[in-house]
């Protein structure tokens, strides 16, 4: 096992100790059931007290990464803990785990750093760009996006997305079934988002069952969306002939829609209703999926710490 201790750092030695001993289990450079070398091997070897190794072992013992076997010396633990680890020592991992895949792979140091140099100086993203070749799903799940996040949001189709000038700053995101397409027409090595829709069961279910006199209205400027909201409202109880569905494209869509109970839209045509409708807005993305965007941007806009 390699170990690099510092008497000159700000980190005490038994931090230093510790935290690549488990930064070496987590990597499997030490596998379990592994001896560790002795307090007395690495006092001599770095010119250190035994006590000071022996606290970084005592540590590693109290968090459960290793074992002490009378007479015999200090092991690794068959099972690791399963408390999550801190942010700063999961970050180091993922750090320690790419340098050992660039070696194993035979990249040299070098290069490895000549590149991290090149990713950490690229000027970070400022805005989502949604992909999506149906202008009216493109329009809904921008709205969707902006309500949450505070990153700018854009959109383009499929051909405006070849373009260079299109991509610069933004982080590509499509939906699942539109992956595929996408993909190819991006630069290579670009990252893409996939984008989860919502469980239609899940959002509908404070509705169900559906009461058998209630006159129901369905909005949209996406065929789609009317499509699926009949089809699912169908087969969840609510008779065809209860269903007022409006295409909001066209003219005067919105008549009749107060004479009913409330109106199942997206998350566009839910600012067009008439003020005596109640608007129930179901949104095409999934929570999940907002979670993950919402982590994106706060990873790119979080500051460096000194």
């Amino acid at each position: 096992m390699q170990l690099w201790l510092s008497h000159g750092s700000e980190v005490s030695i038994r931090e230093q100790l510790a935290t690549q001993v488990v930064l070496a289990i987590l990597s499997e450079d030490l596998a379990p059931g592994q001896r560790l070398p002795s307090t007395r091997e690495l006092a001599r070897r770095f010119h250190l007290h035994p006590n000071t190794i022996s606290a970084g072992y005592r540590q590693l013992e109290r968090e459960r990464w290793v074992e002490f076997r009378h007479g015999s010396g200090v092991y690794v633990r068959d099972k690791k803990p399963k408390f999550p680890l801190p942010s700063s020592l999961a970050l180091d991992q993922l750090i320690a785990n790419l340098f050992r895949a660039a070696r194993d792979s035979g990249a040299p140091l070098t290069e490895v750093k000549s590149r991290m140099r090149h990713w950490l100086e690229l000027q970070p993203p400022d805005h989502f760009l949604v992909i999506e070749p149906t202008e009216e799903l493109r329009e809904i799940l921008v709205a969707e996006m902006k309500r949450v996040l505070t990153f700018k949001v854009e959109s383009c189709g499929l051909q405006e997305c070849r373009s260079a000038a299109t991509l610069d700053g933004a982080i590509p995101v499509a939906l699942p079934n539109k992956v595929t397409l996408v993909r190819p027409l991006l630069p290579e090595g670009t990252d893409l988002l996939t984008l989860q829709v919502s469980s239609v069961p899940t959002s509908l279910a404070e509705w169900l069952p559906a009461p058998a006199d209630v006159l129901v209205g369905v909005a949209s400027k996406w065929p789609e969306f009317l499509k699926l909201a009949r089809v699912v409202l169908n087969a969840a109880g609510f008779h065809p002939d209860n269903l007022v569905i409006r295409d909001a494209r066209k003219p005067r869509w919105q008549r009749g829609l107060e004479q009913t109970a409330a109106v199942i839209c997206d998350a566009v045509t839910v600012t067009l209703l008439p003020k005596a409708c109640l608007p129930i807005s179901f949104p095409v993305l999934s929570e999940v999926s907002i979670a993950e965007l919402k982590r994106y941007q706060e990873f790119v806009r979080s500051p460096l710490t000194p």
